[in-house]
């Protein structure tokens, strides 16, 4: 019994924290920064294979839960679009011969808010969802499991095509100083 209660003390704690996290990462996202070549290059790498692991994630979950791919893509698709935007919008600048970059503060908001939309309203239609079926495949599929890959996926999307464009401002800026 003091496990359970442990476990549900923790699933509380860290519900509780999810806000804290996300004003966080929207303060992290519109920070002034200093493009370092190894960090931009993992930040890259990673998101690669997260995308490409979380489209696989898709393909398999598409098998009971319909529109999956389908939902998952086209977030895909609409990242990569933000991830253009975000650039075009991302303030460049060389101080002592430096690079930074200072990220669009409305978009990373957008982002931030549709991510945190989704885990709302996921959390919310998860529960009424649970409380009317019996199923547990039905609760699954009426919990909007691809909507929230497809919010997932515009976060990859978005991300992976910034730390691209990151990746060869940084690579451009570097032969212009040599």
């Amino acid at each position: 019994m003091p496990f359970i209660a442990l476990a549900i003390f923790i699933v509380l704690a860290f519900i509780a924290l999810i806000p804290f996290a996300i004003i966080q990462r929207f303060r992290r996202g519109t920070m002034r920064a200093r493009p370092i070549g190894w960090m931009i290059a993992l930040n890259l790498a990673g998101t690669v294979v997260s995308a490409a692991l979380f489209l696989l994630g898709a393909a398999i979950t598409a098998q009971w839960i319909p529109g999956t791919l389908t939902y998952t893509s086209a977030g895909l698709t609409a990242g990569i679009v933000l991830g253009i935007f975000g650039l075009i919008l991302t303030r460049w600048e060389i101080a002592g011969g430096r690079l930074y970059y200072t990220p669009n503060r409305w978009l990373v908001l957008a982002i931030t808010l549709v991510v945190t939309g989704r885990l709302a309203y996921g959390f919310w239609r998860s529960w009424h969802a649970w409380q009317a079926s019996v199923d547990s495949m039905t609760w699954v599929a009426a919990s909007g499991v691809a909507a929230s890959m497809s919010a997932g996926a515009i976060v990859l999307g978005y991300y992976l095509v910034y730390w691209f464009g990151v990746r060869r401002r940084l690579r451009s800026a570097k032969s212009v100083r040599v």
